[in-house]
C-alpha cells in the first residue's frame, strides 16, 4: 500500500490547540493516534470497513520556517481493542435482581463456531461477526476483522461477569440496594467521583447499551444529564449518590460542540466497552464521555483538555500511537494536579506507545486471567504492550528501591496491569448503529485493562474524600515509593505476575517484583483501596472559595475552607485595608467598608510545598436601620394592657414612645404596658435607636380603648326528674367579680355566689329562670333565661324472671321466681297450673320478692305455671313457667 505526501504551509498551525499549538514550530509533523487494546497478532489493521471515507494510513509531512522540524509519520487507525471470535449468548439473569450472585461461579464458556475460528480478535465488531457468520466462511480462508492474514484463535472463548471480575480482584461487594446508602458505602462504589472517557467519533448506542448492560447485571442505571455547549467550567461536584452520564463532542481547542462526530463501529465498539466496565468497576460514579471528532493527536489531546477544565477526576484513555521525541512537547496536557490520568499500554506486544508513556499517566498492561469463582491465577496476556522509552527520562518515582525495577535507564512501562486477554474476555452489550437488538461480545484489551483501573482511582478518591483527605491526583509515588517498597504492604495490595511474557526480549517476561509486560502486577482491590485511602496528599491543598455577606459597623469573620493532610499557611491578595487571616485560615475585618471585594486565598502545603487558592467575595452592605413593625391593639376600661412590639435588628437597640396616653410605658424589651385604659383611641408610635449605628426605625400602633361590656350570660335549657336533685352552672362572659340572683325560679330552686343553680326537690313541670348577674367593677348587669323541664320517672310495672324448671322423677326439684316493681308500694301474684305435691313459698328479697317451688318427689310430666302480678298502681305482669319431669 502506498500514501501519497503532501506538505501544508506554517498557516495551518492556527487551528491546533494549546497545549500542542505551542510546539508545532518546531514539530514538523503531527502524530494521529488509535484507540487501543489488546490481544494477538502485530500487523498494522485497516480502517473498518463500516466507516466509509475513513483513511486507512497515511504519512505527512508538515512543512515549517522552523530552524529544524522532526518528521513524525501522521496516521489514522482504526481502533484496536480485542474481540473473541464469537457472538455470546446473551448472559444468564442470575445478577439481574442480585448484582453479586455469579459472583463464586465458574465464567461462561462458548465454543467458537468453524466460520469465526480463523478470525483475529483485534478490533472485531459484532457488525463483522454477523456479516461473517451470514456468509458462513469456512475456516480455510483467509479473513480477519482487520483485513490481514489472522493467527490461530482458541476454540472455547471464557467470559466474566462484572460480579465476577469484581470478586476476582476483591473489589468491594455491590449492595443488595443501591439507595439509602451510608456515606462510606456510597465512597466504596466511587460516588462523589467524575471519570472521564476520552475516545475518538461517536457511538449513538451508548446509553441503550449501557442500560441493557446495567439491566443484565443488576447494577445501578445512570441519569442521563445534558452538558451544555456553553456550560461554565469546571462542572459542578457530581451526586454522592447516584451515577450520572454526560455525552460531550468536543473541539481541538478543547472546547465544545454541539456536532456529533461521525459513526465507526470500530470506535462505538471501544466507547461502549469503556463506559461499561468504568461503570461496572465504579458503579456510583459520575461517567463523562468525551467524543473527538477523529483520532489525530489534535483532537484527542483537544479532548484530555476539555477533560482538565471539567475536572477535578480520573481520565481514561484507551488509545496509543508510537512515542516519539514529540511527545514530550504535549506533555502538559497532563499537568492537572487534581487529575488522574490512565492509558492502555498497547496491544502489539514489548513496544512503548504514548499517550501511556508519560511519566504523567499511569500505564496500563494486560494479563490473562483464570478464576473459577476461588482463587485467581494471571499469566502475562502475550499482546500486551512494556518496555522502556526511548524519549522519556526515567521518572523519579522509578527507582532501584522498587522490588525488581533496577536502575532503568529511561521511563519503563506498564505501570500497573489487569485483565485483558479475549479469550478470558468480558461481557459487553453492543447495538449496532440503526438497530435496537442487544448483542453480546467476549471483549479484551488493555482498552479494557484501562477503565477498569480508572474505576479503582476513582474509589479510592471517593474513599479519601470520605476521609477528609485530598484527591490523589497522579499516583505514582503513592503506588511506586509508598506502597511497593513496604514488602507487607506490596504482597497484599497486588498479586506479583510471575508467568508469560510479550515478546522474545530477555526483560519481556514476567519476574518476580516489577516487570515491564504487568509494572507492579494486578490490583488486590480491598487491600490497594486501604493503601491508597491512607497515603499521603500528592496534590496541591483545595481551597474552596465562597460568597461571604457582611455589614457596615458589624465585625465580619468567616474560616476558609482548605483541604490537605499536611499544616497549611494562608495568604491574601486583593484584600481592603484591615482584612487579615491568621494561621488558622480565620479571616477576620475589624471595620468593614460598604463595597463587593474579590478575595484571593492561598493556602501553602508547609510541606510539599504546593498552594491551592481559591476566591471568596466579600459583600459589606451599607447599614440597615432597626424595623419596627406597627399594629393595631384593642383593649377595655378597667383591663390591664399589655402587648410587645415588633422589632427587627441585627444590633442592640433602645426603645422609646411618643403620643401615648398617660401611665403606658415601654420596656426594654419591647413589652408596652398600661395598667388603667381609659376610654379613647390613641396613636402610639414606637421608636426603635440601633445602639451601634445610631439609626432608628419607627413603627405605629393604633391603641383602641372600649367601654367595659355587661356581663353576657348564655342562658339554655336545662331537664330534670322529679325526685333526683338539680345542678348547673351558669354562663358567664366576664372578667371581673360578679353577683348573681334569680327571678321566675320556683320554690326551693336557689344560685350560689359563684353562679351554681341548685334544687334539691325538683317538682314536675316547665319554668323559665331569669338569672341577672352584675359585674362588681362596673355595676353593669346581664341576664340570661333559662328553661327547666322537670319530668315524672318513666313508668314500669311488675317484673318476672324465672328459669324452666327441668327434672327427673323421684328426685326432689326446686327453683326460684324473682318479682320486682319499682315505684309500688304493693302488689298481689297468683300462680295456676302448680302439679300436684309442688309447694310455693315465698322468701326474703331486698329489690321485690323471691318465690321458692319446691317438689319433693316429681312426677313425670309437662306441666305450665302461669304466674299473675298485679302492683297497688294497677299495672300487671304475667309469665309462663315450663315444668319438664322425664323418667330418668
Amino acid at each position: 500500500m502506498s500514501f501519497k505526501q503532501k506538505r501544508l504551509s506554517t498557516s495551518v498551525f492556527s487551528s491546533i490547540s494549546s497545549p500542542l499549538a505551542a510546539t508545532v514550530v518546531s514539530v514538523g509533523v503531527l502524530s494521529l493516534l488509535s484507540a487501543c487494546g489488546s490481544g494477538s497478532g502485530t500487523s498494522t489493521p485497516a480502517a473498518s470497513t463500516d466507516a466509509p471515507g475513513q483513511v486507512s494510513t497515511a504519512t505527512m509531512t508538515f512543512g515549517v520556517s522552523a530552524p529544524t522540524s522532526v518528521d513524525i509519520p501522521l496516521t489514522t487507525l482504526a481502533p484496536t481493542f480485542h474481540v473473541a471470535p464469537v457472538i455470546l449468548n446473551a448472559p444468564s439473569d442470575i445478577d439481574a435482581s442480585n448484582a453479586s450472585a455469579s459472583a463464586r461461579l465458574a465464567p461462561s464458556q462458548q465454543a467458537i463456531p468453524a466460520e469465526f475460528q480463523g478470525l483475529s480478535s483485534r478490533g472485531l465488531t459484532l457488525s463483522t461477526l454477523q456479516s461473517v457468520k451470514a456468509a458462513r466462511l469456512s475456516t480455510t480462508q483467509s479473513v480477519s476483522a482487520d483485513g490481514v492474514t489472522p493467527k490461530a484463535s482458541t476454540s472455547v472463548a471464557t467470559t466474566y461477569t462484572p460480579a465476577q471480575i469484581r470478586a476476582a480482584y476483591g473489589l468491594p461487594t455491590l449492595p443488595a440496594s443501591f439507595t439509602g446508602l451510608t456515606a462510606a458505602q456510597a465512597a466504596q462504589l466511587g460516588a462523589g467521583q467524575t471519570i472521564y472517557i476520552v475516545d475518538a467519533q461517536n457511538d449513538p448506542n451508548v446509553v441503550a447499551e449501557l442500560a441493557a448492560f446495567n439491566s443484565k447485571f443488576g447494577l445501578p442505571g445512570c441519569t442521563v444529564k445534558t452538558i451544555a455547549t456553553n456550560a461554565s467550567l469546571p462542572l459542578p461536584a457530581p451526586s454522592t449518590n447516584a451515577c450520572d452520564l454526560s455525552i460531550v463532542y468536543s473541539t481541538p481547542s478543547s472546547g465544545m460542540t454541539a456536532t456529533a462526530p461521525a459513526y465507526d463501529s470500530g470506535w462505538a465498539t471501544e466507547i461502549t466497552l469503556d463506559v461499561q466496565w468504568a461503570h461496572a468497576t465504579a458503579p456510583l460514579a459520575r461517567i463523562v464521555l468525551i467524543e473527538s471528532a477523529d483520532a489525530s493527536n489534535t483532537g484527542l489531546i483537544g479532548a484530555i483538555g476539555l477533560a482538565n477544565k471539567m475536572g477535578p477526576g480520573v481520565v481514561s484513555m484507551s488509545f496509543g500511537g508510537a512515542e516519539g521525541s514529540w511527545t514530550s512537547s504535549v506533555d502538559s496536557a497532563f499537568s492537572n494536579t487534581q487529575m488522574t490520568y490512565l492509558a492502555a499500554t498497547g496491544d502489539n506486544g514489548a513496544s512503548v506507545s504514548w499517550p501511556s508513556v508519560s511519566s504523567r499517566v499511569l500505564a496500563v498492561g494486560g494479563t490473562t486471567l483464570n478464576y473459577t469463582g476461588g482463587t485467581r491465577s494471571e499469566t502475562v496476556w502475550s499482546g500486551t504492550g512494556g518496555g522502556v522509552s526511548a524519549y522519556t527520562p526515567t521518572p523519579s518515582y522509578q527507582t532501584n528501591v522498587v522490588p525488581g525495577m533496577g536502575t532503568p535507564a529511561n521511563r519503563t512501562v506498564a505501570d500497573v496491569s489487569f485483565n485483558a486477554d479475549p479469550s478470558s474476555g468480558q461481557y459487553v452489550a453492543v447495538i449496532n448503529q440503526g438497530s435496537s437488538s442487544v448483542g453480546w461480545l467476549s471483549a479484551g484489551g488493555t482498552s479494557l485493562a484501562t477503565p477498569q483501573w480508572a474505576g479503582i482511582m476513582a474509589v479510592a478518591n471517593a474513599l479519601r474524600v470520605q476521609a477528609s483527605k485530598a484527591v490523589l491526583g497522579a499516583p505514582h509515588s503513592v503506588l511506586y515509593q509508598q506502597i511497593s517498597t513496604v514488602p507487607g504492604t506490596y504482597a497484599s495490595s497486588f498479586a506479583d505476575i510471575k508467568q508469560g511474557s510479550d515478546g522474545s526480549c530477555a526483560a519481556c517476561s514476567a519476574k518476580t517484583g516489577y516487570d515491564f509486560p504487568t509494572g507492579l502486577g494486578t490490583p488486590n482491590v480491598t487491600n490497594l483501596l486501604t493503601a491508597l485511602a491512607g497515603s499521603g496528599a500528592v496534590s496541591a491543598p483545595v481551597v474552596t472559595g465562597a460568597n461571604v455577606s457582611g455589614q457596615v459597623g458589624t465585625a465580619l469573620s468567616f474560616t476558609v475552607s482548605a483541604s490537605s493532610p499536611n499544616p497549611l499557611s494562608f495568604s491574601l491578595t486583593g484584600a481592603p485595608a484591615g482584612m487579615s487571616i491568621n494561621s488558622s485560615g480565620v479571616v477576620t475585618w475589624a471595620t468593614p467598608v460598604a463595597g463587593t471585594y474579590n478575595v484571593t486565598v492561598t493556602a501553602t502545603d508547609a510541606k510539599a510545598n504546593l498552594s491551592g487558592k481559591g476566591v471568596y467575595v466579600v459583600t459589606i452592605a451599607a447599614p440597615v436601620p432597626p424595623v419596627v413593625t406597627g399594629a393595631s391593639i384593642s383593649g377595655n376600661v378597667g383591663t390591664a394592657l399589655s402587648f410587645t412590639a415588633s422589632v427587627t435588628d441585627s444590633n442592640p437597640y433602645t426603645l422609646s414612645l411618643s403620643g401615648a396616653p398617660s401611665g403606658m410605658t415601654i420596656s426594654s424589651a419591647g413589652v408596652v404596658s398600661w395598667a388603667t385604659p381609659v376610654l379613647g383611641t390613641y396613636t402610639v408610635t414606637v421608636t426603635a435607636t440601633d445602639s451601634k449605628t445610631g439609626l432608628t426605625g419607627k413603627g405605629v400602633y393604633s391603641v383602641t380603648i372600649s367601654p367595659q361590656p355587661a356581663p353576657k350570660v348564655s342562658g339554655g335549657s336545662i331537664t330534670g326528674t322529679t325526685g333526683t336533685a338539680l345542678s348547673f352552672t351558669v354562663s358567664v362572659a366576664d372578667t371581673n367579680p360578679l353577683t348573681y340572683s334569680v327571678t321566675g325560679a320556683p320554690s326551693g330552686l336557689a344560685i350560689s355566689t359563684t353562679g351554681v343553680v341548685t334544687w334539691a326537690k325538683p317538682v314536675a313541670g316547665t319554668y323559665s329562670v331569669t338569672v341577672v348577674v352584675k359585674d362588681t367593677k362596673t355595676g353593669l348587669s346581664g341576664q340570661g333565661v333559662y328553661s327547666i323541664v322537670i319530668s315524672a320517672p318513666a313508668a314500669v310495672g311488675p317484673v318476672i324472671t324465672a328459669p324452666t324448671m327441668t327434672g327427673v322423677a323421684g328426685k326432689a326439684l326446686s327453683g326460684t321466681i324473682s318479682i320486682t316493681d319499682a315505684g309500688a308500694s304493693g302488689f298481689s301474684v297468683s300462680i295456676s297450673g302448680v302439679p300436684l305435691g309442688m309447694s310455693i313459698v315465698p322468701a326474703g328479697s331486698t329489690t321485690g320478692i323471691a318465690l321458692v317451688a319446691s317438689w319433693a318427689s316429681p312426677v313425670t310430666g309437662t306441666y305450665t305455671l302461669k304466674v299473675s302480678v298485679t302492683d297497688n298502681l294497677g299495672r300487671t305482669a304475667t309469665t309462663s313457667i315450663p315444668v319438664t319431669i322425664t323418667a330418668h
